[in-house]
Formats: structure tokens, sequence, C-alpha cells
């Protein structure tokens, strides 16, 4: 790990220790830095502001659980991965899904997986999404953030396999369709 994302991921256990006491709107980035003994300089030469730190800390669980999807793992592999990581930063994802600023979590979770799903079909099958499949990947996208929050809220009762199945079964036929002749070529 290099300087820089070593200095990220002290800010991101910064804000964590914050939100054991506060809510994720009223840390302030002052919070953080003192928890970490690095200047508001520091803070913002990484991040905009405490949403690009939440946000940054999230994309570093999504870009490792789902980097492999299609290629060594499995979606619901990825989806197990994601919910176990979630499991064990409970408190973080429970205080950063509270916020819903114009850059909170549940926005950029769904962005981040539309991209990540319209990214592996457009990569798998070499063609362009049709606009039915994007409406559908559209849905089943902000359903599965909506569900996973709900989940969050609830005190992460269903285990991390309940909720990937839960997710699976969701999944619209025609996308479930492309996302199986996608797992399917992995072996191809």
């Amino acid at each position: 790990m290099n300087k820089n994302e070593n200095t990220k991921y002290k800010l991101a256990e910064a804000i964590k220790i914050c939100m054991k006491t506060k809510p994720v709107n009223k840390i302030t980035v002052q919070n953080i830095v003192d928890n970490c003994g690095l200047t508001r300089q520091t803070f913002y030469r990484n991040f905009t502001d405490k949403y690009d730190l939440i946000n940054w800390y999230f994309d570093k669980l999504i870009i490792k659980s789902f980097s492999e999807v299609g290629i060594n793992k499995s979606l619901k592999e990825s989806l197990e991965e994601k919910f176990k990581f979630m499991e064990k930063e409970k408190l973080f994802f429970t205080e950063a899904f509270r916020a819903d600023d114009y850059n909170s979590l549940k926005e950029h979770d769904f962005k981040i997986i539309m991209n990540l799903y319209k990214e592996l079909i457009k990569t798998k099958t070499k063609k362009p999404i049709v606009e039915e499949i994007e409406i559908l990947l559209e849905m089943y996208c902000r359903e599965s953030v909506y569900i996973t929050v709900k989940w969050v809220f609830s005190g992460m009762k269903k285990t991390p396999i309940e909720m990937t199945e839960i997710l699976i079964d969701a999944i619209p036929p025609k996308l479930e369709y492309i996302l199986n002749n996608i797992n399917s070529n992995e072996s191809n």
C-alpha cells in the first residue's frame, strides 16, 4: 500500500471512530483529523468532504467484491463477499446509510453497482445494452440498494448468505438470462 492509500485508510478508520458517538451529519472534518493525527489540509488533499471519504471506503469493498465477476467469481460469490464485509463493518454502514446528502452512500452505491453491471454485460456480450434491459437493470439495482439499507437498519438479522439468496432470487428473468449466460461463459 502506498503512502497516499495508507493516509486514506487512516482517515477511514478515524471517521469510523467518530461514528461510534455521532451521526454522520454531525461529524466534522476536524473531528476526523483529530482522531488520526492528520491535518485538515491532508484530508482535503485526499477527499472533497466526509461523504467522499465514506464513498471511497465503500468503493474499496465494491471493487474488491465485484472486480472478478464473470472471471474468477460468480455474482453470488461477489454478493456474499459484499454482505460479509458489510456485516463486519456494521457500525460504519449503519451510520453511513443514514445520511441523505447529495452524495450519500445510498446514491453512490446505486451508481457504482449500476455501472459495474452495465460494464460486465457490455464486456461479456460485446453488445450495447438494449433499453429494456437497462430499465430492468436500473430497477433491480435501485431495489438492491433499498433492500441492503433495510437489512443494515434492521440490525443485519439475516445472514450474508440469506441476503445473497434474496438478491439473486429478485433478479428479473430477462436480466437473469443475460447474467446466467455471462456466468456460463466463465468456463469457456
